[in-house]
């Protein structure tokens, strides 16, 4: 089985952002792997320990410093990369969803796992957009994943509860955070016990990512010519929020809440 994960580089989301003209200033910046993306690495690679002839590869677009982010995913246990060079940050949705369906046509997985968004954009649209693409099945915010024969149960997150759906193989699934609960993946074959939480990478693991292959391409090889339908004007940090007010009584709580705030 072979599983097509993707694995995009953001600012680390634990710093705070500065902006310099309408942009996000980047120099001196952490990169880290999107967080859901690197919940979608671990929920494919505890599909590809229950053994068998599997494979993870991972896929990214940016520049060669983006490698970096791919071998973090290569040292927890992923067999190869993929790098589409370009600027992730000038793309949008539709145009990241046409290379990643290309990069799916050029290697034709058996399954596309997909963080359900990114920590930057937060557009949550690139899986719904490479589906429709492909005309492939899908299933998104997926808390959880069985695999059957030929196909996937997959648990996803309503308000209800939680409602499953079988998707056939093929099928692309984009992950929510509780994909990396102990007990939320499930495969045939695979009786390993799982820590909450993706796993570290290993010293092992590490000293092995260095002789794994990280591919580079680009969208041209692929047939694709990025042409962003969405350009982003400018950056505005939004306003500072005032003083709270400070009130004597419940009483003038209820009355500011009421006749001012119209809360009640």
């Amino acid at each position: 089985m072979k599983i097509l994960v993707t694995a995009k580089r953001v600012p680390d989301p634990e710093q705070k952002v500065k902006l310099n003209g309408g942009v996000v200033d980047t120099s001196g910046m952490n990169f880290v792997v999107n967080p859901f993306d690197e919940y979608a690495v671990e929920a494919a690679l505890r599909l590809a320990e229950a053994g068998g002839d599997n494979e993870v590869v991972v896929l990214s677009i940016g520049s060669k410093d983006v490698s970096q982010q791919i071998r973090s995913c290569l040292a927890m246990g992923a067999h190869r990369g993929i790098l589409v060079e370009g600027d992730d940050n000038a793309l949008d949705a539709e145009q990241v969803a046409r290379i990643v369906a290309a990069v799916y046509e050029r290697e034709k997985p058996d399954l596309l796992l997909l963080g359900k968004q990114t920590v930057d954009g937060d557009a949550n649209q690139v899986a719904q957009l490479v589906a429709g693409f492909l005309g492939l099945p899908q299933a998104c915010f997926a808390c959880e994943i069985e695999l059957g024969d030929n196909l996937l149960s997959v648990g996803r997150e309503i308000d209800g509860g939680t409602e499953y759906k079988r998707v056939p193989l093929p099928a692309v699934v984009s992950v929510d955070l509780r994909i990396v609960l102990p007990t939320a993946v499930r495969a045939p074959g695979n009786s390993q016990t799982y820590a909450e939480g993706p796993r570290y990478a290993s010293l092992k693991g590490i000293m092995q990512a260095k002789k794994k292959k990280i591919e580079e391409i680009s969208a041209g090889d692929l047939g694709v010519t990025p042409t962003p339908m969405v350009k982003t004007v400018t950056i505005e940090a939004p306003a500072e929020r005032g003083g709270g007010v400070i009130v004597g009584s419940v009483d003038e709580l209820i009355s500011k809440l009421r006749d001012e705030a119209k809360a009640l």
